[in-house]
């Protein structure tokens, strides 16, 4: 095999978990120019975006083509192939999600999907992105606030699930119940599962009353929260690979790209900058 197909053939894995401690949740990064796939199921969920090339998939009896853009979606139990439809492959993203991440937030039962490649741009950007983020760096807080609610958009948008109802009482109370765990236990902070729990809701009303009142999810507020955090301890002169463990950032690298998103710098420039200033 030359070195080119070496590089074109390539999958991984990442694990993340759905908060800290919480259940498992698998996505594959995949490039294929010949891989086709023997047939085969899976107990959960199987959920994909094609981002290039074309991939054909035996399903249901049928051969379907999923091209750029395209979201795939196949349910648990459904023998399946997949491989290349041209010579250049195709690539794709790929989380593989237990049932009850699809009804969360919806009613009718298990979603089924008549249609298993869906076209919805936007949805499909969104769990590109999520996607990407979490298997670099997979985050369990990050990872529970993101994924969870783009499978309830899925379903509703979708599926043949109803949507349920999105009123969430004391939206307000409940949003700043999460704020304060959050902060008071940063550097392992609960399973929005169990707060969900703890105040009586649903894991998806629980995101839907945090993100209504605070206009952001639970993983970015923490995320800039820790950010504020981070600023006291490099003005006292701390290193950033220091700060990022103390704050409760996985690693020197997730600080910063926290700290760019929220400040515009590096921790390292922002340290030297107020050092400097200080002179």
């Amino acid at each position: 095999m030359s070195t080119r197909q070496r590089i074109r053939e390539q999958a991984h894995w990442t694990r993340a978990r759905l908060g800290h401690r919480g259940p498992p949740l698998d996505l594959l990064t995949a490039r294929f120019d010949r891989h086709v796939y023997a047939p085969h199921a899976h107990e959960e969920y199987t959920i994909g975006v094609t981002v290039g090339g074309l991939e054909v998939i035996a399903y249901r009896g049928e051969r379907i083509h999923s091209g750029p853009g395209s979201i795939v979606v196949l349910e648990p139990g459904e023998m399946h192939t997949g491989g290349p439809a041209a010579a250049d492959g195709y690539a794709y993203r790929a989380l593989y999600a237990e049932p009850a991440l699809l009804t969360d937030g919806t009613l009718g039962g298990l979603p089924h999907f008549r249609e298993p490649v869906l076209d919805d741009p936007e949805l499909a950007r969104a769990l590109r992105a999520a996607h990407t983020d979490v298997a670099r760096c997979p985050d369990p807080l990050e990872t529970e606030s993101r994924l969870p609610w783009l499978l309830t958009a899925l379903a509703r948008r979708h599926s043949t699930a109803r949507a349920g109802d999105d009123t969430v009482p004391g939206a307000d109370r409940v949003a700043r119940a999460v704020r304060d765990r959050l902060a008071d236990e940063l550097l392992a902070p609960p399973t929005l599962a169990a707060l969900a729990t703890d105040l009586g809701l649903s894991r998806y009303q629980l995101l839907r009353a945090f993100r209504t009142t605070m206009g952001v999810p639970p993983y970015a507020w923490l995320a800039q929260y820790r950010v504020t955090r981070a600023r006291a301890l490099l003005e006292s002169g701390l290193r950033p690979a220091e700060v990022a463990g103390r704050v409760g950032f996985a690693d020197q690298a997730h600080l910063t790209r926290w700290f760019r998103r929220v400040l515009g710098v590096t921790p390292a420039a922002y340290r030297n900058s107020v050092q400097d200033g200080g002179r």
